[in-house]
């Protein structure tokens, strides 16, 4: 993995050779083994790297010029399957200059245009400039598993990595207020940071003389609801396995050593087992380990995968004070904020298996997204999805659900929440969950900005935006796990406990389960081959029973999250948060009234622990944006820009 900035601008002129290396040394992180800057000779174009050597490693510098000098290509990732793809271009008389996988992106664009794009199998993020053309194009991965975001300033486009390499090379740090009011940065393509967007997943984005182009080279295509599916439940489990097997070798290819992340689920232990069996020798297993409170910690679940695969078992302890200590610099690397420390302790991980010496790790990660894991999607299967199920079972299902409500359908919800259920014609339960917990939060935004951004109808925009022919004729469930892949899969799982806090410390995480043809084969199963009853990942957990200790077969799904702060309130994350809440950044951040977010830690003690808990969350994202404030410097518009140069004054 790697880290990169691009630069083009329709004006040849010099592009400033200072700032490029100013945006490689602030993700330096990403690729500490190398650095490299290449300019375009008229001066329309520049491209910077940061390599994370893992193949190719004498032998894979970039950025990488075709031999005829009219394409460089930067890449952050890994292509699997690359020497079959090389083979067949060498074959057809391309020449290689280096031994790195990345180098197939050039020749494939020179053979087919975008098109030859499609080829390319793994996680990545691509920049390209053709000169012949005077174009530069930035494409990303089929799920979102790299970030890639462009900024338009001063006369030129860029390109990056991270956000910060953008604001180092010049990019104002400006917050996007209406980024945050619509809930944009989570659902759509928006970040924090005015101007500032994130190429979405499957999709390229282009800009030339004419200006900006975008279009998307792939999608999650779920079956419809009037498909005949096969009759063999057996082959449908095989057919998982072998493509999970398939993706999970791919990814053991490697010229570093590699270890596995084990949480102690089904999806972790599963990874660890198949790549066990594939690699025929022991792996090192990481696991969190939270040692100040039991109910979070799932390490005897971790120690016995790890014991069943004979893997070298490494625990990682973490405390509510070892999050305190690196909740900050977790969150600059992460650039959104956090609504659970979980994010800080998987940077704690990284950090602690960089030491241990790896540069690779394969994660368990998407399993709950492709196979239907979370308890929302095996709600919305009981609720809205059930006719192929055993009509008694759901019925007790469903009593039991509605015994324990919490979270779920509020009484006054919002109207664009209302609409979007009558264009679906079924509920979508995280939406639900989501929407009450952000009318929580507005009850604390300041009166202009409650004012200005009143009826921005977040929930609508996103609907809009969407492909609707992938949602036409599909099961709720499907449509409720399409919407999710659109929005918080690449915009928070694969950013807080993905990519950032592993590239923080320059570790590279590789995701099988989020393999597209792992991911294409769950999209054409039924849905009910992902929920059964009351059992999530029905077919997924089939298919790694062979990998499996019994406990962990049978194991329920467990979201992965550190203890709360506010249930610990002698502990130094909730002592942060007490004194990021109470200081300059609340009374300078354009969202919030400080009396009212003051008044609310003033009543904490006093709540019970079950409500402590749920407004836990709350904190977290405003203790966040607080500290992103004085860490990026952050400005402001809109109408609370004066109020907040008061403020400094």
């Amino acid at each position: 993995m790697c880290g990169f900035i691009g630069v083009y601008q329709r004006n040849p002129a010099v592009i400033d050779e200072h700032s490029l290396l100013k945006a490689l040394s602030s993700i330096n992180h990403r690729g500490p083994d190398e650095r490299s800057v290449w300019h375009d000779p008229s001066g329309r174009a520049a491209l910077g790297h940061v390599r994370l050597s893992i193949i190719g490693l004498n032998n894979g510098s970039q950025p990488i010029v075709a031999e005829q000098g009219d394409l460089t290509l930067v890449v952050n990732g890994e292509f699997y399957d690359h020497e079959r793809i090389r083979r067949e271009l060498e074959a057809e008389g391309c020449i290689f200059k280096t031994a790195s996988d990345s180098e197939i992106a050039l020749h494939l664009y020179r053979r087919s245009g975008v098109a030859g794009l499609k080829q390319l199998r793994g996680e990545f993020a691509i920049v390209l400039f053709d000169r012949r053309r005077r174009l530069m194009m930035a494409v990303r991965d089929r799920m979102g598993i790299k970030p890639l975001f462009y900024a338009q300033h001063g006369g030129a486009w860029y390109f990056a990595s991270e956000i910060k390499a953008l604001l180092a090379a010049g990019i104002p740090a400006e917050w996007d207020e209406d980024a945050y009011a619509s809930r944009a940065f989570y659902l759509r393509d928006h970040t924090l940071f005015k101007g500032v967007r994130s190429v979405q997943p499957g999709c390229w984005v282009m800009v030339d003389n004419g200006g900006l182009h975008n279009g998307r080279y792939w999608d999650m295509e779920f079956a419809r609801q009037d498909a005949v599916y096969p009759a063999d439940e057996k082959g449908m489990i095989e057919a998982v396995r072998a493509a999970v097997e398939e993706s999970v070798r791919l990814r053991l290819r490697a010229d570093v050593p590699m270890g596995v992340y084990l949480s102690g689920g089904i999806d972790s232990s599963a990874m660890l087992g198949m790549a066990t069996h594939l690699s025929s020798q022991p792996l090192n297993a990481f696991n969190l380990s939270f040692t100040d409170m039991d109910d979070y910690d799932e390490n005897r679940f971790a120690r016995l995968a790890a014991e069943h695969n004979g893997a070298r078992f490494h625990t990682i302890a973490v405390s509510q004070d070892n999050l305190a200590d690196f909740f900050e610099q977790a969150l600059w690397h992460n650039e959104t904020p956090f609504f659970n420390a979980h994010g800080v302790a998987k940077y704690i991980l990284s950090q602690q298996v960089r030491e241990a010496g790896m540069k690779v790790v394969l994660t368990g990660e998407g399993a709950d997204e492709v196979f239907a894991g979370y308890p929302h999607f095996r709600r919305d299967m009981l609720l809205y999805n059930s006719e192929q199920q055993d009509p008694e079972v759901v019925n007790k299902l469903r009593q039991r659900i509605q015994e324990s409500e919490q979270g779920y359908v509020q009484p006054d919800m919002p109207q664009d929440i209302h609409w979007m259920i009558q264009q679906l014609r079924h509920g979508v339960s995280w939406l639900d969950n989501q929407a009450g917990w952000f009318k929580a939060l507005e009850s604390l935004y300041r009166a202009d900005f409650h004012d200005r951004f009143q009826g921005v109808d977040p929930y609508r925009q996103f609907f809009d935006r969407l492909d609707h022919r992938n949602l036409e004729g599909r099961d709720p469930v499907h449509k409720s796990m399409y919407l999710w892949a659109k929005s918080y899969l690449p915009n928070f799982v694969l950013t807080t406990l993905g990519d950032r806090m592993e590239m923080a410390n320059s570790i590279e995480g590789r995701v099988p389960l989020l393999d597209h043809h792992v991911v294409e084969l769950a999209c054409r199963l039924p849905v009910w081959m992902k929920v059964r009853g009351s059992t999530e990942k029905y077919v997924f957990r089939e298919a790694m029973r062979p990998y499996l200790p019994d406990a962990l077969y049978k194991r329920k799904k467990h979201y992965f999250r550190a203890p709360p702060a506010t249930l610990q309130q002698q502990g130094r994350l909730y002592q942060l948060v007490q004194d990021v809440l109470r200081g300059g950044e609340l009374d300078a951040l354009p969202f919030f009234e400080p009396a009212k977010v003051r008044s609310l830690l003033e009543k904490l003690p006093r709540l019970s622990a079950q409500e402590q808990g749920l407004l836990d969350p709350m904190l977290m994202e405003l203790t966040s944006l607080c500290l992103l404030q004085r860490r990026f410097a952050m400005g402001s518009s809109g109408a609370s820009a004066h109020w907040n140069s008061r403020v400094a004054a």
